[in-house]
């Protein structure tokens, strides 16, 4: 008969069948009402150990608990995480939470539009407007750089003709075209920034008319 003070050392892998058998046996002859005991097997310095105790290096261990009655796993519980992959975990819970939050407002935005337009004109007219307030933006971004080149290849030639005829360029019509320069390449900037807005409107336009074709179709079933 193999003696309880087995159960209270932990053991190697070969000896866990042993060790559940002897637990089985125990467990059998313990008086009614008894609480069923436990066993358990861990993973340490790359060997699987089993005890019917935990010992207190192991406790952060990954470790399976085995009823020793029945010999048969009852729970199954992961090693304790590091600092380091909790903040990671709390971070993709705070990332999935912030996921879920928008495609929810997505949801009520969409909703919202199939109420708001009765037809695929009203939806139309609505983008329209923001067209042509696009629109009317970049038409005057296009007037300005006109204007500002057309200023700037002014002073460029006045100071040409100085430098042709002998004459200095005076310090401020120097000053004015490195301004008139400047102003050149904002309003140029702004203009292509402008233009991408206007592109980015029409997708938004194509994906809304999808969308609001899908959501206005009957469900089938």
């Amino acid at each position: 008969m193999i003696h309880r003070t087995l159960l209270n050392r932990t053991v190697p892998l070969l000896a866990c069948t042993l060790l559940f058998a002897a637990g089985a046996a125990i467990a059998q002859k313990a008086p009614a009402g008894e609480g069923a005991k436990k066993l358990y097997c861990w993973n340490e310095n790359g060997a699987r150990m089993c005890g019917d105790a935990l010992p207190a290096h192991a406790v952060d261990n990954a470790r399976t608990e085995i009823n020793a009655r029945s010999g048969l796993a009852t729970k199954q519980i992961a090693r304790a995480l590091t600092p380091e992959e909790r903040a990671a975990a709390e971070a993709q819970a705070k990332l999935d939470k912030e996921k879920a939050a928008i495609a929810e407002a997505n949801s009520r935005r969409e909703q919202a539009m199939v109420e708001s337009y009765a037809t695929e004109d009203d939806l139309r007219r609505a983008f329209g407007e923001r067209q042509a307030v696009m629109d009317e933006a970049i038409k005057a971004s296009r007037l300005g750089v006109v204007g500002r080149r057309d200023t700037l290849v002014a002073l460029l030639r006045r100071a040409g003709e100085n430098e042709l005829s002998g004459k200095p360029v005076p310090k401020p019509a120097q000053q004015n075209v490195r301004i008139q320069h400047d102003q050149l390449i904002r309003q140029q900037e702004l203009l292509v920034q402008q233009l991408a807005e206007r592109e980015m409107i029409d997708e938004e336009l194509a994906a809304a008319l999808e969308r609001y074709h899908a959501l206005k179709q009957p469900s089938k079933g």
